[in-house]
């Protein structure tokens, strides 16, 4: 079995890199967009689907495959890539911002990236954490199921364990996700935590998989401040990981800069995940700023709202004016959908509340993301990023989605 590695093919001016992610089960073409199968499924979409639109990787998560069906059930199915038959390259998260949707993000609305605006605010009314399914502590979390409220605890060390069971090429060390609300005092405390999960996290890893069959990327924290987030990449940089994940809060303002804060630090050699950012602006800035796999579950989810991604920027497809469309939901596009179907068609199913609808919008999103990743690797190869990227921008951002 091959083992995990990175290559650097060509770099840009500044952090920007294209490479190769060797896994056991696959080689990653880098950047890449990492299809998001939380339940080891993308909603309404198969593996072979998932391959004839391009993804290269999947990702599931870990809080909840432990949930249901049990990461024991999924072990004894031979892990949950084999499970869903992906046998290309795979990830899981580690169930930390699971923690934050729980905990201080739970019933506000807030998520984990927040504009300038948001702040002020938060800083203006003090900073709640209040109305919490869990209890974050020294050792680990204590959370209720969202399926029936029993408890449950994930430590560092469980975490492991539980993605162990679950099967991944590549795996995350178990950290706390902060609100972007949060006060630099509380970002430096659960900073400072992360890191000592991290060196925890490590050691159980070692221990369950002393030949590292399975990748560990730890997790850089900090939230919006520039001081924390260079002291998480020295700390965690100077660990034996094999890769590092972008992770917590952020300021939507900010982001590009903290990312290259953060990557101007970490080691060069080893790959970087910005996890859960999919919007096609950041996705650029993160590429610029040295960041090599991006994920994020928006392109399904929207299309499951009719939002569909065109390179003339996002429409909805379920309003009135497509009803009698019978173009492609983009001209030029080679997805599966765009191939075989229709605006009005779409536009019908999904008013109609039928399953297909979302699954055909579905794969178009997929496929248009994970294209324009593929789009920005090539740039970076051919020495056109900057003309692609504005370009691209000019078009998709020229109006406000309808």
């Amino acid at each position: 079995m091959s083992k995990f590695s990175f290559e650097i093919n060509k770099k840009m001016d500044g952090l920007g890199r294209a490479g190769i992610i060797s896994t056991p089960n696959g080689d990653i073409q880098t950047p890449a967009f990492v299809t998001v199968g939380t339940k080891a499924t993308v909603k309404g979409i198969t593996p072979e689907m998932l391959k004839d639109l391009g993804a290269q990787v999947a990702l599931a998560n870990t809080y909840h495959l432990y949930l249901e069906p049990g990461d024991e059930v999924v072990a004894d199915a031979g892990g949950f890539p084999k499970m869903m038959n992906w046998d290309g390259p795979t990830m899981t998260d580690s169930g930390g911002f699971q923690v934050f949707s729980l905990g201080e993000a739970f019933g506000t609305g807030v998520s984990k990236v927040a504009s300038g605006e948001d702040i002020v605010v938060s800083e203006r009314k003090g900073y709640s954490k209040s109305n919490k399914f869990a209890h974050i502590d020294e050792e680990g979390v204590t959370f209720k199921s969202y399926i029936n409220g029993s408890k449950h605890r994930f430590t560092p060390e469980r975490s492991m364990e539980i993605q162990w069971n679950l099967g991944a090429d590549m795996i995350f060390a178990f950290d706390e996700c902060t609100s972007p609300l949060a006060d630099h005092a509380y970002q430096k405390e659960a900073m400072d935590r992360t890191h000592r999960w991290a060196k925890r996290s490590l050691d159980r890893h070692k221990e369950l998989d002393p030949e590292n069959i399975q990748a560990l990327f730890g997790v850089v924290q900090g939230g919006r401040f520039q001081d924390l987030r260079e002291e998480s990449a020295r700390v965690l940089g100077a660990m034996d990981f094999d890769g590092y994940g972008i992770g917590g809060s952020f300021n939507k303002d900010d982001m590009a800069q903290a990312v290259g804060w953060v990557n101007a630090i970490l080691p060069e050699e080893k790959p970087r995940h910005m996890l859960g950012i999919g919007e096609p602006m950041d996705i650029f800035s993160g590429v610029e700023n040295g960041c090599d796999l991006f994920d994020c579950v928006s392109p399904t989810r929207v299309a499951r709202h009719g939002r569909i991604y065109t390179t003339d920027g996002p429409i909805q497809i379920k309003n009135a004016r497509f009803k009698k469309d019978w173009s492609p939901l983009e001209e030029g596009c080679e997805c599966y959908t765009c191939r075989n179907y229709t605006r009005g068609y779409i536009h019908h199913l999904l008013r109609s509340k039928e399953m297909l609808g979302q699954t055909l919008g579905s794969i178009h999103n997929l496929y248009f993301i994970v294209k324009l990743v593929d789009d920005i690797r090539q740039s970076i190869y051919v020495d056109t990023f900057e003309t692609f990227k504005k370009e691209f921008i000019k078009k998709y951002y020229k109006k406000p989605t309808e």
